[in-house]
């Protein structure tokens, strides 16, 4: 079957495709397949991965690249085995994960589980490889096709605005606030109030948690962390005595941070005995970790990724029944190489959106 549309987008063809040096042009997508969705992307939300990817930060990019997994689109066909009720003219989105064995070479123990997120032979949504060999090229693009399992319908309620960053930058956070258990009679801190950590705030206080308090380095950003819902902000760098106020005062702490000089065993001074950090943020290098930070108090550090198709569903459902809103500035698409510029910058409050408008 021929289709009447193209395959186009930003490419990244080298490194310096990071410095806004992203070249429009037609791709080839996955060979399609029965089980498959191509959507007409509407709405990309920009994320650090984007960056990370585009500048080889976590190992080498198989270029060309189309970066951009937070897509938010109309469904335009839908195979004969696609999964799901979806059909052609919903509103759907996918997140950073394209496929994963669902136990189709043998026992998978997180497939079988229902995390496919965690699938040894899990596909990313762009900077990777498919089962037919076919190379996944994300959302700074006009259409994407992926996988139906892959393909969540987006509820009613959640504008593609707001729905297209939660499928990365949200779903990151809410995966593991809920498992560890967020909620009335916790304490949660938020390392980082930016693209990941403001979502969590959003999330901790949606989910009830006694208190929830931001930090940060700088005391500029305790206005916008209290607008979101903060109880209280903690500024690192400008407060001498911050391990001393806040010793042993969080359950749960989640670090959004990519920094690999972030003063992580300061962090783990700040949770309660056989208190959780859990580490979400990705940094390009490895970290500083004391044993004594653990052992004194029996803490815990762990790590978590995004999140499966039956979890992003949950978040979306509740970010519709809570009316939870991200901050999103819209750019358009045709802007994107100046948008990722200033990202590096540090210049969203807190997320950019790319919208089509071409």
């Amino acid at each position: 079957m021929s289709v009447d549309y193209k395959f186009e987008g930003w490419m990244g063809d080298d490194v310096s495709s990071s410095e806004g040096k992203m070249v429009w042009r037609e791709f080839q997508p996955k060979p399609w397949e029965e089980t498959d969705v191509d959507i007409k992307v509407t709405h990309s939300g920009i994320c650090g991965s984007d960056l990370h990817t585009l500048r080889s930060g976590w190992g080498a990019t198989e270029y060309p690249c189309v970066v951009g997994h937070e897509i938010v689109g109309i469904a335009v066909r839908v195979g004969s085995k696609a999964e799901g009720d979806i059909k052609v003219g919903d509103v759907v989105g996918v997140g950073a994960q394209n496929d994963a064995c669902l136990g189709r070479d043998g026992p998978c123990n997180t497939c079988n589980a229902g995390l496919p997120q965690y699938c040894p032979h899990g596909v990313n949504t762009y900077n990777a490889r498919h089962r037919n060999n076919g190379k996944s090229y994300g959302g700074y693009a006009l259409y994407h096709r992926a996988p139906s399992h892959f393909v969540i319908k987006i509820p009613n309620g959640v504008a593609p605005e707001n729905a297209a960053p939660l499928m990365c930058g949200g779903i990151t956070v809410y995966s593991p606030l809920k498992y560890h258990g967020a909620g009335p009679g916790k304490k949660v801190g938020i390392v980082g109030v930016g693209g990941l950590g403001h979502f969590a705030v959003l999330f901790a206080k949606a989910f009830g948690v006694d208190e929830v308090v931001g930090i940060s380095r700088k005391e500029i950003k305790r206005a916008d962390a209290i607008n979101l819902g903060c109880d209280d902000y903690i500024a690192t760098s400008d407060d001498v005595d911050w391990v001393k106020k806040n010793s042993e005062r969080f359950d749960l702490i989640i670090s959004t941070v990519s920094s690999d000089d972030m003063p992580f065993n300061e962090y783990l001074a700040l949770l309660t005995h056989k208190g959780t950090l859990v580490q979400v943020g990705a940094p390009e290098a490895p970290i500083s970790l004391k044993p004594f930070s653990l052992i004194y108090g029996r803490k815990n550090v762990t790590g978590s990724g995004i999140g499966s198709p039956d979890e992003i569903r949950d978040m979306l459902q509740l970010a519709a029944d809570k009316q939870i809103k991200p901050w999103v500035e819209k750019r358009p698409m045709r802007d994107a190489n100046q948008a990722i510029i200033d990202l590096d910058a540090g210049r969203p409050r807190f997320r950019y959106v790319l919208v089509n408008d071409w």
